[in-house]
């Protein structure tokens, strides 16, 4: 059985991509198995790709490295298996960020199937790309703020929409910062998770990851479909 298998920077962004991909799995002409695994943030690759995680680390990119040797030697018994990595690229160009993560694929993987998706500016983008469902979680959601919002730009996405969510009490919690923005990005997911329809997704940044794990997931059903 084929299986889908996430890598993601913490416990809300699994909460949001099991929203998303909960349907792209179901939706499937063949059953599919899917595992979310969230990381303690996005840390930072090491210099040396080849080298044992700190350890302390806890990172996705700082796992990275190890993660991808262990999943390409899983990949020669298990052919059927797909890797998706997604994160945030906050303020970096996503061009960059892309560039290296395939230059360590590249490097640590030759049987692997892998699917990188970049959230630009962060993956609130994506909910705020989906307005039916934000307003279907929040109905009481500032309109005003969501339609001056320009998809998928570099403006402090989050505060974007903790603001049009939770009107003036958004400045105490942008005040406060983490833990407790960690723990309300946690809250927002589960709320708005149900609703998330991927096809109808406005996002640039989801369109082209979503467009191309489509792709990567028909292709390996068709290698396993072949005599």
């Amino acid at each position: 059985m084929p299986h889908l298998e996430v890598l993601i920077e913490d416990r809300s962004g699994a909460q949001l991509l099991e929203g998303l991909l909960g349907p792209v799995i179901t939706a499937r002409p063949r059953p599919w198995t899917m595992a979310l695994r969230p990381h303690r943030g996005i840390g930072r690759l090491p210099r040396d790709w080849r080298q044992k995680p700190a350890p302390l680390a806890a990172g996705l990119l700082d796992l990275l490295p190890a993660k991808l040797r262990v999943y390409e030697r899983q990949a020669q018994k298990q052919p059927d298996f797909l890797l998706l990595i997604v994160l945030d690229a906050d303020r970096e160009p996503p061009e960059e960020r892309l560039r290296e993560l395939q230059s360590l694929i590249t490097y640590s993987t030759r049987r692997l199937g892998s699917v990188i998706a970049i959230a630009v500016e962060e993956m609130e983008a994506w909910i705020l790309g989906d307005r039916e469902a934000l307003l279907s979680a929040w109905p009481h959601a500032d309109r005003s703020l969501l339609a001056a919002y320009e998809q998928d730009s570099i403006c402090g996405t989050w505060e974007l929409l903790a603001r049009a969510i939770l009107g003036r009490q958004a400045e105490r919690l942008i005040q406060i910062g983490y833990p407790a923005v960690g723990t309300m990005k946690g809250e927002w997911a589960a709320a708005v998770a149900p609703y998330l329809r991927p096809e109808r997704n406005r996002s640039p940044s989801f369109r082209r990851f979503y467009r191309l794990l489509l792709k990567r997931m028909e292709e390996l059903e068709m290698s396993l479909s072949s005599p």
